[in-house]
């Protein structure tokens, strides 16, 4: 036996092996959070601006904006300040520019991002300031007292996938023996349950958000999608089922899902990709369900249901596959 297949053979080959990964994973999940979210930068940002026909005064301080932001704005005109407040309702636009008087007034709305809200809080005035104007801003839909930086929603997404597909590797090391059916029952088991504890958690506990009933069974389909998410992977990959799921809801999903840094300031590719991915559809299910109640989106509640169904039929099919049951 030559000495690489001896040491193929030994104990150490698989111990160097994940010595490897975990350098390599280590800096992969750096090299994603640090892309996507150390140096949040705007894109074609939606912005309204109410009256018509818009004024020399709006133009000149829109423009202004924009070289303040070094980017383009997606400006949309509406004829007054109430159909351009109910394109905020609707998610359509992200702040609204008005002139008032001899100023101007620029109404972001934090609920919306709080990162690009932030943001405009400081642009707006600074280029009122360059164009000689004076600016108001106000906050037309202002963040939870008890979640001033908007993560609280992130952070709830973000146990949600983690556990959900973490319960679904314990089965795996623990009930290996399950059969197909019994092993898809035990996930939705602990999504329920978990899915709940979640919402009885941040919002009777710790009071931080008020989350509406229909946070419990969003947040129940989030950990069932990623524990079926992973247990895919296991029937095709199997005890390596760990890397492509981590890459998949970790290293891409969380940093694109728009929690911590909205999606126009997310780049390009990742602002794209990350609502249909179930990371960036739960925090936006959630987003909607608790700022937005009257102008909820289904989009985010079918990309979790497609997610959870196909992983479920997939696993069904190739149940013969997988590593366990019995």
């Amino acid at each position: 036996m030559s000495r690489w297949q001896a040491f193929r053979h030994s104990p150490y080959y698989p111990a160097v092996v994940v010595s490897l990964l975990a350098a390599f994973g280590a800096a992969l999940f750096a090299g994603s959070y640090t892309y996507a979210l150390a140096n949040p930068t705007p894109h074609r940002m939606p912005v309204a601006v109410a009256g018509e026909p818009e004024t020399e005064r709006a133009r000149g301080y829109v423009a202004a904006l924009e070289k303040e932001l070094h980017t383009t704005l997606r400006v949309r005109a509406y004829p007054d300040y109430p159909q351009a407040v109910d394109a905020v309702e609707r998610q359509q636009v992200f702040a609204v520019v008005r002139e008032q008087g001899q100023g101007i007034t620029l109404a972001v709305t934090s609920a919306s991002g709080a990162s690009v809200a932030e943001l405009l809080k400081t642009a707006g005035p600074a280029a009122g300031k360059a164009l000689g104007v004076p600016v108001t801003v106000t906050d037309l839909k202002p963040l939870h007292s008890g979640d001033p930086r908007g993560l609280a929603l992130f952070y709830i997404t973000l146990a949600a996938v983690i556990v959900g597909f973490l319960g679904a590797i314990q089965l795996g090391v623990h009930a290996p023996r399950l059969t197909p059916g019994e092993r898809i029952a035990a996930v939705a088991a602990y999504s329920v349950l978990g899915g709940f504890l979640l919402c009885a958690t941040v919002d009777w506990l710790l009071g931080a958000v008020p989350l509406p009933p229909v946070c419990w069974p969003q947040l129940m389909l989030t950990m069932f999608t990623a524990g079926m998410v992973f247990t895919v992977f296991n029937t095709f990959f199997g005890r390596w089922a760990l890397l492509p799921t981590w890459g998949l809801l970790v290293l891409l999903g969380n940093p694109a899902s728009g929690g911590p840094v909205s999606w126009p300031l997310l780049p390009s590719p990742l602002g794209l990709i990350g609502r249909w991915l179930p990371p960036g559809a739960s925090v936006n299910a959630l987003h909607n369900a608790v700022y937005f109640a009257g102008h909820q989106h289904l989009q985010p509640y079918l990309v979790l249901l497609v997610w959870a169904a196909v992983s479920a039929a997939i696993f069904w099919t190739w149940r013969h596959r997988h590593p366990g049951g019995r």
